[in-house]
C-alpha cells in the first residue's frame, strides 16, 4: 500500500497507527488537525513531501506483527476501548499531575513563573476535559452503540435530540482541537518538557508526566476523530 499525496493525515494514521511517530517526528498534528492532506501540509510547513512519503512507505512497509489494526474493530468494542483506556486514564492521572504541579509551583515558582501558567492551563485541560468525555459517556457514546445494535438487527431507531450525529460530532472535535492547542502550549512553555538544571526528581517526574498524559490524547484523539467519527457518521447514513 503506498501512501499518495492527496491523502489525509488523519486517514493514513487511521490505517496504520505506526505511522503516527514519523508524523510527530516532523511536528504534524495527525489527530486535531488530521484533516489535512499530506501536500497541504508539507506546503505549510516546509517539508520535503517525498522525503515524507518515503518514510511513511517505509513504516506501512515493516513487520506488523502484534499491530494493533483499531480501524477494523467493531464501534462498540472501539467505544469501550476508550472509555477504559483513556478516559480511565484521564481520570486517574489528572488528579496526580495536578498535585505535582501544584507542589512545583510552590518550590520552584519564584525561580521558574512559567510553572503557574503551565498549572494555570492544566487546570483548564481537567475541567475541560472531564465535561468533554462525560458528554462523550452520557450522550454520544450511547447513540453511537444504538446505532450499531440496529444495524446489527435490522431495527429503526429514534431521531435524537440533538438531530443528526454530525452535530455532537462537531462539537466534540472542536473541544478536542482546543485542548490540543492548550497542550501546545504546555510543551512550549516547559520547553518540550525539558527540565531546568536546578530541577528536582519531582520536576522531572511532573514534566513526564505531562508528555506522557499528552501521548496518551494524541492517541486518545486520533481513535475518535480519525476512526470512531467518520464511521458513526457512515454508519447513521446507512440507516436512513
Amino acid at each position: 500500500m503506498n501512501i499518495a499525496e492527496n491523502q489525509t493525515v488523519g486517514s493514513i494514521v487511521a490505517q496504520d497507527y505506526r505511522t503516527a511517530s514519523v508524523f510527530q517526528k516532523n511536528g504534524i498534528d495527525f489527530c486535531c488537525k488530521g484533516g489535512q492532506t499530506i501536500d497541504e501540509v508539507c506546503t505549510k510547513k516546509g517539508i520535503d513531501k517525498s522525503s515524507l512519503l518515503a518514510s511513511i512507505n517505509h513504516t506501512i512497509s515493516m513487520d506488523n506483527s502484534g499491530f494493533i489494526d483499531y480501524n477494523m474493530w467493531p464501534l462498540e468494542n472501539l467505544i469501550t476501548y476508550i472509555e477504559e483506556k483513556h478516559h480511565a486514564y484521564v481520570v486517574t492521572q489528572t488528579p496526580v499531575l495536578l498535585q505535582f504541579l501544584n507542589k512545583l509551583c510552590k518550590v520552584h515558582g519564584e525561580r521558574h513563573p512559567e510553572l503557574f501558567e503551565i498549572n494555570a492551563e492544566f487546570n483548564h485541560v481537567a475541567e475541560e476535559l472531564a465535561a468533554h468525555m462525560n458528554k462523550e459517556e452520557v450522550i454520544l457514546f450511547p447513540f453511537i452503540r444504538k446505532m450499531a445494535n440496529a444495524k446489527t438487527n435490522n431495527d429503526q431507531i429514534l431521531s435524537p435530540g440533538f438531530g443528526t450525529v454530525q452535530n455532537p460530532i462537531t462539537m466534540m472535535k472542536n473541544e478536542h482541537e482546543v485542548e490540543g492547542d492548550r497542550f501546545v502550549k504546555i510543551a512550549e512553555l516547559s520547553n518540550n518538557y525539558q527540565t531546568p538544571a536546578d530541577g528536582c526528581t519531582t520536576y522531572r517526574v511532573a514534566y513526564q508526566m505531562l508528555k506522557d498524559f499528552e501521548d496518551d490524547l494524541h492517541k486518545h484523539i486520533h481513535l475518535e476523530n480519525n476512526i470512531l467519527f467518520p464511521k458513526s457518521i457512515e454508519l447513521e447514513s446507512t440507516l436512513a
